[in-house]
C-alpha cells in the first residue's frame, strides 16, 4: 500500500497538491481527511470525487502531517489501497442511538469482511463515544480493533462535523471499515497525566453527563481544587476543566482521563464526551510536565515492538487539550511520534479519542494522544 500526505489552505491548493502527488503513477482511492471549519468542506469533497477518491473526513481543532502543525487548514493522509479491501459508512444519530448505530454498522461490514477492523470518527459534543465503542464489541466482541476520534471545529466547541463524498452531519459519525485479512490496523493510546488526591466517587451520573462527585456539583470541586475565584458563565473558560482533568479508575488497565466539554450552569454539571458510570472511582490530574512527551513516545516505541514493526501509514488524533497544555512542545511530541515508523503521517487535534487502553478495553479517551499504524499485509 503506498500512502502519501498532502496539506494545503484551500480546495485549490489541495487539488495542485493532488496532482503533484500523482504524477509518478501514485493513484489514491481513500483520503482520510482532516480540516478546519472555515474550509469550505463541499468544494473539498467534489475536488476528491471528482478524482474517484473515497472520503473519510473529520472537522478539527488544528491540523498536521510530517510537514508540521496548521490551524484552519487542511490536512490528508492518500492511500492507494485496493478498493475490495474497504467500505466507507456513513450514519447520522437520532434519539442518542449511538450504540445500535455502530451495531448497523459492523453487522453491515460482516456482509463484506469476514474480520473487519475500523477507523471512526464522530460529531456533536454530546455524542457518548464510549457508546459507539460499546456496539462494535457487541457484535465482535472486546478485542475487536476500533480507532478513531471525535471532530472539532477550532476550539470553539460549538458545531463540530464528519463527512464523505456526498453526505456531512453535526450529528453523526463516519467510518471505514477495513478488511483485516488484508490490511493490519494498530493503535496505541497514552496521556502521560499524573493523578493527585484521594480517590473521589461518582455521586450521580447519567451516561457522559456528571452531576455530582462525593455530593458535590462537579463544576464546583473543578473550581475549588483549580483555585478559581468569582466564576461566572461568561468568564468560565472550558480550558479551565481541561487543566484539571478526572482521571477514570478501571478495575483493569490504565486510568482513561475524563475533561468536562459543555457545562450545564442550573445544576453545575457537566458533558464528558464519554460514560463516567455512577459509582466510579476518580481522582484529578496534576498539570503535565515535558515527561508526558517522553511518555507518548516510549508508548509508540513500544507498540512498534511489540505489534506493529512496519508501518504504510501513521495517523494520530491528539487531544485538543494537549495543545492547550503543552503550548509549543506538542511539537516535539508528533515530531517524536512520527520519527517511530518514518512512514507518512496525517492527524489532527480531536475533543476524544477512541482506541484500546494499555492492558485495557476499548475507551474513549481525553487528553491523550492515539498513534493509528495501518500496515498492508
Amino acid at each position: 500500500m503506498k500512502t502519501k500526505s498532502i496539506r494545503g489552505n484551500s480546495a485549490e491548493e489541495i487539488r495542485t497538491a493532488l496532482a503533484q502527488s500523482m504524477t509518478d503513477g501514485f493513484k489514491p482511492t481513500l483520503a482520510i481527511t482532516f480540516l478546519s471549519v472555515k474550509q469550505d468542506r463541499e468544494e473539498l469533497c467534489k475536488t476528491l470525487d471528482d478524482a474517484g477518491i473515497a472520503i473519510y473526513g473529520v472537522t478539527s481543532n488544528g491540523e498536521f502531517t510530517g510537514e508540521g502543525i496548521t490551524a484552519g487548514e487542511i490536512a490528508i493522509m492518500l492511500l492507494d489501497i485496493n478498493p475490495t479491501h474497504f467500505s466507507i459508512f456513513f450514519e447520522e444519530f437520532s434519539e442518542k442511538n449511538y450504540r445500535q448505530t455502530t451495531q448497523y454498522i459492523a453487522r453491515k461490514a460482516l456482509e463484506t469482511f469476514a474480520h473487519p477492523c475500523f477507523l471512526i470518527a464522530g460529531s456533536n459534543l454530546n455524542t457518548d463515544a464510549e457508546e459507539l465503542l460499546h456496539g462494535f464489541e457487541d457484535i465482535f466482541g472486546k478485542q475487536v480493533n476500533v480507532y478513531g476520534g471525535m471532530a472539532g471545529d477550532d476550539m470553539m466547541f460549538k458545531e463540530q462535523f464528519v463527512f464523505t463524498n456526498d453526505k456531512s452531519s453535526n450529528n453523526g459519525m463516519v467510518a471505514i471499515a477495513l478488511d483485516e485479512d488484508k490490511i493490519s490496523i494498530k493503535g496505541k493510546a497514552t496521556h502521560g497525566w499524573n493523578a493527585v488526591g484521594t480517590e473521589k466517587t461518582v455521586t450521580k451520573s447519567t451516561g457522559n453527563h456528571v452531576y455530582t462527585i462525593d455530593d458535590t456539583p462537579v463544576l464546583d470541586l473543578v473550581i475549588k481544587y483549580g483555585g478559581l475565584k468569582n466564576v461566572t458563565p461568561e468568564n468560565f473558560a472550558i480550558e479551565h476543566s481541561i487543566a484539571l482533568p478526572l482521571q477514570l479508575q478501571r478495575e483493569s488497565g490504565d486510568p482513561v482521563i475524563r475533561a468536562g466539554l459543555v457545562v450545564d450552569w442550573n445544576d453545575r454539571s457537566y458533558y464528558c464526551s464519554g460514560a463516567m458510570p455512577q459509582g466510579s472511582k476518580v481522582r484529578f490530574s496534576i498539570p503535565p510536565d515535558f515527561d508526558v512527551i517522553e511518555k507518548v513516545i516510549s508508548g509508540c516505541e513500544d507498540l512498534k515492538a511489540t505489534e506493529m514493526p512496519e508501518a504504510d501509514a501513521l495517523l494520530l488524533f491528539s487531544c485538543a487539550g494537549r495543545l492547550l497544555s503543552l503550548g509549543p512542545l506538542i511539537s516535539e511530541e508528533i515530531e517524536g511520534v512520527r520519527k517511530v515508523w518514518d512512514v507518512p503521517m496525517a492527524g489532527m487535534f480531536s475533543n476524544a479519542e477512541l482506541a484500546r487502553a494499555t492492558n485495557g478495553n476499548l475507551e474513549m479517551h481525553g487528553l491523550t494522544a492515539c498513534a493509528v499504524v495501518l500496515k498492508e499485509k
